[in-house]
């Protein structure tokens, strides 16, 4: 069983919650989300508000914060083989009331299907709220180039 070993990441001002499936292993590394390489989460959501691409953990989290940004995992621990989604087993969700209750959040975002199939699985009840889902960024989504993603996630600038 792996828990989830770092904090969500929002503020009083943000807006969107994009939520995850769970932390790669270089995530859980580096303690921060979407910190392997071929993640193309950062390219995409700069290409969104047409932006830098962050590099550092501090310059990533000062773009969440400056475009309203919440990010997190619906997942709080599994078990799971690798950085493989479809070996997640065992599941244990996280509780986004810290979230919802501090922040503005106007809608929330899962971050392609394996997100998506927990978020209404275990958190859509308790939040009543429903998740758009976005099409995945990880590399395993290879059908969808870079301009297709950033095209499909223009719709979290908008709010």
């Amino acid at each position: 069983m792996i828990t989830h070993p770092f904090p969500p990441l929002y503020d009083a001002e943000s807006k969107v919650l994009i939520l995850g499936s769970f932390p790669s292993v270089k995530s859980r590394e580096q303690m921060f989300f979407y910190g392997h390489p071929q993640n193309r989460f950062w390219k995409v959501v700069a290409g969104v508000f047409e932006d830098a691409v962050p590099q550092t953990i501090e310059e990533k989290q000062a773009f969440l914060h400056r475009h309203h940004i919440a990010l997190w995992d619906v997942i709080a621990s599994c078990d799971i083989k690798g950085s493989a989604d479809s070996t997640i087993q065992n599941v244990t969700a996280n509780d986004l009331n810290v979230i919802l209750e501090n922040a503005d959040i106007r809608q929330v975002f899962v971050n392609g299907k394996t997100a998506e199939k927990y978020y209404i699985k275990y958190t859509e009840k308790q939040t009543d709220r429903k998740a758009i889902c976005l099409p995945s960024t990880s590399p395993a989504n290879a059908a969808w180039s870079m301009e297709k993603l950033v095209d499909a996630w223009r719709v979290i600038k908008e709010l």
